[in-house]
């Protein structure tokens, strides 16, 4: 037996992203398990794996049900040490977990008003007050962990982490909704972090997918 990684569509699901990055990029191997959602029989589907309801859900072999992003990233970290989803330096390993519950916790307005539509391209000329507060907040975070931690690598902490997976979804809204980072104070290092996000395998096939389903074509 084998995990079952329960997400939902990959051009708008941004919290199934986060754990299918993680382990695809690190490689744990897992069975994708798709549901289609906002259908009439989407509860019901999701209501089958588990009863909060929501995606993603991670199907361990013995049986549990993992049924948050945050704590499917946890679990893995602790199941998989070789796959260092954390950074190994104490320091770096907390900054990383703190930047990931802020992502998971917070930002609720950039959620709000720019929702994850991978393909979409509907630049905003002004953002609303708070999406532009939480924007700025992101920029300012990603160069702190850039300068800090992110020595050795192109990714926040260097090489690839669960704070990278938390904060891919990101990356996708700035391509949609925010072209140009430099109007909201980027200088240059959120726009080369997303890049190098784009760039990970991983990211690449997540988007191969998602224009497969996009178009009609059968998952592979």
């Amino acid at each position: 037996m084998t995990y079952k990684l329960v997400i939902g569509d990959k051009t708008t699901s941004s919290w199934s992203l986060r754990p299918w990055l993680a382990m695809r990029q690190t490689g744990i191997f897992f069975e994708e398990v798709s549901i289609k959602l906002r259908q009439p029989d989407t509860k019901a589907h999701i209501l089958h794996h588990s009863p909060a309801g929501k995606v993603p859900i991670l199907l361990t072999p013995d049986g549990q049900a993992i049924w948050d992003s945050l704590a499917i990233l946890e679990f893995l970290a602790e199941a998989h040490p070789q796959a260092r989803l954390w950074p190994e330096g104490r320091s770096a390993r907390a900054f990383a977990r703190s930047a990931s519950a802020e992502m998971h916790s917070g930002f609720a307005a950039l959620r709000e008003h720019c929702p994850m539509e991978l393909f979409t391209r509907t630049p905003m000329a002004k953002l609303p007050d708070a999406v532009d507060a939480e924007v700025r907040r992101i920029l300012a975070l990603w160069r702190e962990c850039r300068r800090r931690f992110g020595e050795g690598g192109t990714l926040l902490f260097g090489a690839f982490t669960a704070a990278d997976a938390m904060y891919a979804p990101v990356a996708t809204r700035f391509r949609t909704y925010i072209p140009d980072l430099a109007v909201y104070g980027d200088d240059g290092t959120a726009q080369a972090y997303a890049d190098a996000l784009f760039g990970l395998p991983a990211m690449a096939s997540w988007e191969r997918d998602a224009r497969r389903q996009t178009q009609g074509s059968p998952e592979v």
